[in-house]
């Protein structure tokens, strides 16, 4: 009959201690998932800010490509030079006419 008792008891304790568990490990997760200050939500933000920072460092260094290749063409060939600064600063002769003809969207 001790015996009895005593297993009962034992499985009161280890429910009790499951229980306690369970409910420590729910809020644990819910605090590291929204209320610790680097929080899941965070986490996300920050990641996707950090893939649009890549994006645009890329971008950026393929332009300073180009415009390095761009600069080596205009210190090299004349033809080339004068061709951007007729079409960049509307540069022209003194008996030429310039007709801006614009694309509209």
């Amino acid at each position: 009959m001790e015996e009895k008792i005593k297993t009962e008891d034992n499985k009161k304790i280890t429910k009790k201690v499951k229980i306690e568990i369970i409910v420590t490990s729910v809020l644990f997760f819910l605090w590291v998932c929204f209320f610790d200050s680097d929080n899941f939500l965070k986490q996300r933000e920050d990641h996707h800010k950090f893939d649009q920072l890549t994006e645009q460092r890329d971008y950026l260094k393929q332009k300073i490509k180009a415009d390095k290749q761009k600069i080596e063409e205009l210190k090299t060939d004349n033809k080339n030079l004068e061709k951007f600064a007729r079409e960049e600063f509307l540069m022209k002769k003194e008996n030429e006419d310039i007709f801006i003809i614009r694309e509209v969207e």
